[in-house]
């Protein structure tokens, strides 16, 4: 999904460091706030998409409300982490939320998604298979997750971000960060315990 005209990036976008657009916006500053707004926007959407699944019913309302989110939540911005992550900490806290409210009303319509953001760029289609299987297990544990740690989980294994990013975005020590991450492996691992093949998702991160 491209973004709407109204945010499209523009090259004044980039006349300002993006620190200094969020400190300014957090300031109340509405230029900072719009340029900020259009040089985060893209990134924002792809991982909307991401984890939501460009295919499902919920996913445009998805990157509509990360974008509102992100605008109320610029006063609290305190640069303790990049803009970029504290934008994508949004974005994963608004899917989790999202997806929830999907679960509830049984309106799961993922069985044919295309994520570019999540490609596994293999080669052959039985790895192409298996990396949307896994895409898709990830999706809807976030829908069953407690909402911390679905919102770490989705920052380390969908978004690709290193602990210590995560541990910045979500202002909570290391050892919190991996504390999390282990509890939602092992609902992963529960739901998953009959398909060896989907292990890979359990590796790393100890």
């Amino acid at each position: 999904m491209t973004a709407p005209a109204s945010i499209d990036l523009q090259p004044s976008a980039r006349k300002a460091p993006l620190m200094e657009l969020a400190q300014r916006a957090a300031e109340g500053d509405t230029e900072a706030t719009a340029a900020l707004l259009r040089a985060l926007a893209p990134s924002m959407i792809r991982s909307a998409h991401t984890l939501m699944g460009s295919s499902h019913a919920d996913a445009d309302d998805a990157v509509q409300q990360s974008l509102i989110a992100l605008v109320q939540a610029l006063p609290a911005f305190r640069g303790e982490c990049t803009p970029q992550h504290y934008a994508s900490r949004i974005v994963a806290r608004t899917v989790v939320a999202a997806r929830r409210r999907a679960q509830l009303r049984h309106e799961r319509r993922d069985d044919a998604i295309e994520v570019d953001a999540m490609e596994s760029g293999a080669a052959s289609q039985h790895q192409d298979a298996l990396a949307e299987r896994r895409r898709q297990t990830v999706r809807e544990l976030l829908g069953t997750l407690p909402e911390e740690q679905a919102e770490t989980f989705a920052m380390r294994v969908a978004m690709g971000f290193s602990l210590p990013e995560v541990a910045a975005a979500t202002g909570v020590p290391l050892n919190t960060v991996r504390s999390r991450i282990r509890l939602a492996k092992e609902a992963l691992r529960r739901r998953i315990d009959a398909d060896p093949t989907l292990l890979e998702l359990l590796e790393g991160e100890s």
